[in-house]
This record gives C-alpha cells, structure tokens and sequence, in this order.
C-alpha cells in the first residue's frame, strides 16, 4: 500500500461537449426550407395518388427522404443529402427503387424537379 490515492488526476480539463462531439458526431439533417421543398412535392404527388407514404432518416453521413406507394415496400424514390459530395457533384440527388441516380445537383429545387416530368416504370 501506498500513500496516493489509486486514481491520477489529469492536468488537461477536457469539454464534454466537444468529447462527446468527436465520439458521436451528429446526423445530417434536412433543414426546415428543404422539409418545405421535398413535402410541397411529396404534397402534390399524393394529391395526384402516385405516394402514400415517406419515412425520414437522419445518420452520420447522408439524411434520406423515402418515398413509398405503400408504407410496406421498398422506397419508390430516396431524395438524398450528402455534405460530402457538396464540393463535387452536388449534396442532393434522387434515387429510384434500384438505387440508379435519376438526378443530382447543388440545389435541391434543381433536383426535385426530376418530379415535374411523370416518371414511369416501362417493362419490357
């Protein structure tokens, strides 16, 4: 037996919130003005029957706009943020059921506007 004490104290007094930050960064999220956008869109197709319903994910890298004809299928469309992609290709892009890129672009009213055109599944 000694006389310290079994614990050392350390010299450096390290912020939780920024420790916590480095150990699990937040998600990428959709910001309010793109909610609007994608829900004004999602909004109008329902109108016109083609969607029923949306899911949202929000994770370390990329935040995900599903779309679903019916909530217990595949996502027909993902309307996707990536920050990484920002300085190259552009953050946002849209996904068909098969994971092909239907658009991608810096600005998300650019890209959301691959819903203008009616989109069709042709089987040959």
């Amino acid at each position: 037996m000694t006389d310290q004490p079994d614990f050392q104290t350390p010299d450096v007094v390290v912020d939780l919130r920024e420790y916590r930050s480095s150990k699990d960064p937040l998600p990428v999220t959709f910001h309010r003005r793109e909610l609007d956008a994608i829900l004004w869109v999602y909004g109008r197709m329902v109108g016109e029957g083609e969607w029923r319903d949306y899911a949202i994910d929000h994770m370390r890298d990329k935040a995900v706009f599903s779309v679903f004809k019916r909530s217990g299928e595949m996502p027909l469309y993902r309307i996707e943020k990536n920050p990484k992609l920002a300085a190259k290709q552009g953050a946002y892009s849209v996904l068909n059921t098969h994971g092909m890129i239907l658009k991608r672009g810096h600005e998300l009213s650019q890209v959301l506007k691959v819903f203008d055109k009616v989109l069709r599944l042709v089987e040959t």
